[in-house]
Parts: structure tokens; sequence; C-alpha cells
């Protein structure tokens, strides 16, 4: 348990092929099933402090109570997954801290000497940063927020993962609007 953010939630992966990776992961490692976005939808997208446009496709899945992430950058926006991946780096990018207290939890992070480097929102109460400070190379933190319809797309993913079979292993993102 971190000491700061509760438990870590998440494990978010940079990949070349997600495809692949989600057949890695549901043949090899048996995790699933996989919900995958080949474009998620990202609003209010801020790196650096400036507004982007980043196409990126996600999968997620749990393995019990962590959510794994397979994130494919598909343009050359500017993020931290982009500097990920030009640095030679594949594999484990961040570490997410799911939260109800967003502004609380941001103020103290921020207090501690973390920066945001890249932010935005996915569905309403669904906001997320990533930190500028490496947890070891090339690992940041990632906070997100789980109020809305994210939290309770999370909730579905993982509930389906409970007693998965292995059937129907790639499954389409839920539409954010409809829970």
């Amino acid at each position: 348990m971190s000491r700061f953010l509760g438990a870590i939630r998440q494990l978010g992966y940079v990949v070349d092929d997600i495809e692949a990776a989600m057949t890695h992961w549901h043949e090899v490692m048996g995790v699933g099933p996989w919900f995958y976005n080949p474009k998620v939808p990202i609003e209010d997208y801020r790196y650096d402090g400036n507004s982007y446009e980043p196409h990126n496709s996600v999968a997620l899945a749990n393995s019990g109570f962590i959510q794994v992430e397979l994130i494919q950058c598909r343009n050359d926006a500017p993020s931290m997954y982009r500097d990920f991946r030009q640095a030679g780096r594949l594999g484990l990018q961040h570490v997410a801290f799911w939260t109800q207290s967003y502004d609380e939890d941001l103020a103290r992070m921020e207090a501690q000497g973390f920066a945001p480097k890249m932010s935005g929102k996915v569905g309403e109460n669904g906001r997320f940063v990533y930190f500028d400070k490496e947890a070891h190379p090339g690992t940041v933190i990632e906070l997100s927020e789980v109020m809305g319809p994210k939290g309770r797309m999370f909730d579905m993913i993982r509930a389906a993962s409970e007693g998965w079979d292995g059937n129907d292993p790639v499954r389409p993102f839920p539409d954010l609007s409809a829970i």
C-alpha cells in the first residue's frame, strides 16, 4: 500500500502492437477479457501545458484487484507514452492510483513536489494526470479519478474478469455515455 494514495490499482504498459499484446496476455498470462478501444475519447488533453489531439488505442483487463492497461500511440501527438517509446522503451510506463478525491489528492502530490506533465479527461468525473517524476527510468505515477462513467466501467471490467472462462477474449469498450 502506498503511503501517498492507497493501493496501486493499474499497471500501464506501452506496446508496439496492441492486438499482439492482448493475445499474449490472454493466451500466455490468462488475463482477460480485454476491453479494447481503438481511439480513446480524451477531452481537455494537455501535455506540458499545451493542448493536443492524441490518438491512443487502449485495452483494459483485470488480474484480480490490479487492472492492466495496454497503450499504443497511433499518432505523433506529444505524450508521455510517445516519449517513453522514443527513448527506446516498451513495457511498464506507469502505475496508477485511483481516487474519488481528485482535487485533494492532486494538491497533496503537488505539495510533495510532483508536477503535472500530462492530463485530460475520459468521460464525466474521469480526470487523469501523469506526474513528471520518474519512479525509476521510464515509470511514472498517474492519478485517475474514478467517480463517473469511467469508474463504473472499471468496476464492470473487474467483474468480467472474475471467473472468466477464456471465451470472448477481446470486447469493445462500453459507451461511456450509456453507463
